[in-house]
């Protein structure tokens, strides 16, 4: 079946922290003129769209707000439709996240708990372990924004949320739910934004493990590309193969 849609990762594929990968102006006109639909996803729960929106518009391109979702909207979102009512949540994690979830109505409290959200959080401590941990044993859901053990920064990578998630984790013998990649949570509210089958639209990442695992768990095209973490002795040993191969997405674009 034709390819109709892309689904592409943002830290490894658009970009590295605040440098992007390639001319992706071009690559978006190009995208445009297959007649693709596209939407960018990440893990990354830290930003709020806006953020993203205006870092875009310094590399010359302009997206509109529906076509860029993180693990914090799919997180707000899916809270939503488990708790229509709302309620006090705790959350691990920084302004993104907490954004996303007020947003949605609910309140970030140490009383009356529904909810632990756990996600990167660069200021962790004992302190915020601790009261995770007891709000979950004492019957809080367990939510992950996503399980990515590291990022990759300009001075390598950096420990991410699954890190938090684990301490957390560990703390409370409890598992969390996750939203992010590779969970078809997020790959489901991406593909009801375009509007397309799975086997139409192609995920497009740099990390087997998230990106080309959750793609093909929610039944889409995969595509690896070799400009973040992923490297072609870790295609070789990788349980996850993707339908295409490419050194860059310039590359991927001339492939479909």
């Amino acid at each position: 079946m034709t390819i109709k849609a892309l689904i592409l990762d943002f830290d490894g594929v658009l970009w590295h922290d605040t440098r992007p990968v390639g001319d992706i102006v071009k690559i978006f006109s190009r995208i445009n003129q297959l007649g693709l639909k596209a939407i960018v996803v990440t893990n990354n729960a830290t930003r709020t769209i806006d953020q993203y929106l205006d870092e875009f518009k310094e590399f010359g391109l302009v997206l509109e707000p529906n076509q860029i979702i993180n693990s914090a909207i799919a997180t707000s979102i899916y809270l939503k439709n488990r708790f229509p009512q709302g309620g006090s949540v705790y959350i691990v994690g920084e302004k993104g996240i907490k954004h996303y979830m007020n947003e949605q109505g609910f309140i970030e409290s140490e009383e009356n708990i529904i909810a632990v959200i756990g996600s990167l959080d660069r200021e962790l401590n004992y302190q915020k372990i601790n009261k995770a941990a007891s709000f979950i044993r004492n019957g809080a859901v367990f939510i992950g924004t996503n399980p990515d053990q590291t990022y990759l920064t300009p001075n390598g990578l950096a420990p991410a949320a699954g890190v938090m998630l684990a301490a957390i984790e560990t703390a409370c013998h409890q598992k969390p739910i996750i939203m992010g990649k590779p969970e078809k949570e997020i790959y489901l509210q991406a593909l009801n934004r375009l509007g397309t089958l799975p086997e139409e639209t192609l995920v497009v990442g740099d990390r087997l493990d998230t990106d080309v695992k959750g793609g093909i768990h929610v039944g889409c095209k995969t595509a690896l590309v070799y400009t973040g973490v992923a490297t072609p002795q870790d295609l070789e040993i990788s349980d996850f193969k993707p339908d295409f191969v490419a050194e860059d997405l310039s590359e991927l674009i001339g492939m479909i």
